[in-house]
């Protein structure tokens, strides 16, 4: 049993759920690595949390090898271990007919939200089961659409239905190194991303409708309750979703 602070790594931290994560995890006692293309919004995550001495911003490519690598280094520099990665950072490409999508829209969707998603898991892996004491937890963002498309969104839902092969193959390869792999799937969180829903957004029936939104902090909460789990145990798969948005059923 550790009585020192846990270190946790959260990718895509400079807005929206990454930033509501690292704010949640802040406040909570966990010291957080803070990663994000741009270092600017990461500062600023960390001075409204007014916790800037168990914080660190930095800047993080999550689709290069090397800025990953960098990500993971700096974290043990600092903090000396990684007991949790919140597996955040992803993209969406312009909601358009899939047969106007450019091969370029389509890889840059690709590379960060699936790639990048796999090296930060291989990087925590490195770090975790070889760490003292042994193993972490890793919690990727899967989305709703992990489950059930929208229009339009062939890219992303794609991508987001690869993340879940990688929260189960992940947590099968963690096993025998003590690391647990869990996945939130998210929706209608009130972040910029979102914010398109309550003007309106278009049906699988072809209608536009205004769909309800949820507090992002609830998110930060989940994240927080998933990260405090002891490794004996995993939520292998939470969905926490505003109530009367349109996903069960046939909307």
């Amino acid at each position: 049993m550790r009585t020192s602070p846990q270190v946790a790594i959260v990718t895509g931290a400079g807005s929206g759920v990454g930033k509501a994560a690292a704010l949640a995890l802040l406040k909570d006692g966990w010291q957080v690595v803070l990663a994000g293309r741009r270092v600017t919004p990461l500062q600023e995550v960390i001075a409204e949390s007014h916790a800037a001495a168990q914080a660190l911003a930095v800047s993080t490519d999550v689709s290069d090898e090397a800025s990953v690598k960098a990500l993971f280094d700096a974290a043990i520099d600092k903090f000396g271990r990684v007991d949790l990665l919140f597996n955040n950072a992803g993209v969406n490409a312009p909601g358009i007919p899939l047969e106007d999508l450019t091969l370029a829209q389509w890889k840059n969707v690709v590379d960060i939200n699936l790639t990048g998603m796999f090296l930060c898991i291989q990087a925590a892996f490195r770090v975790m089961k070889d760490q003292s004491p042994r193993g972490g937890r890793i919690i990727n963002n899967g989305s709703i659409s992990a489950t059930t498309p929208r229009p339009n969104s062939i890219a992303y839902t794609a991508t987001k239905h690869g993340v879940s092969g990688l929260t189960k193959t992940a947590s099968l390869d963690g096993r025998k190194h003590g690391i647990a792999v869990g996945q939130i799937d998210i929706g209608n969180a009130a972040t910029d991303m979102a914010m398109r829903m309550a003007k309106g957004v278009l049906q699988a029936n072809g209608e536009i409708a205004i769909e309800p939104l949820m507090d992002v902090n609830i998110v930060g909460q989940s994240v927080v309750y998933m990260a405090n789990l002891p490794l004996e145990a995993n939520v292998m798969f939470h969905t926490v979703m505003a109530t009367q948005m349109p996903f069960a059923g046939r909307g």
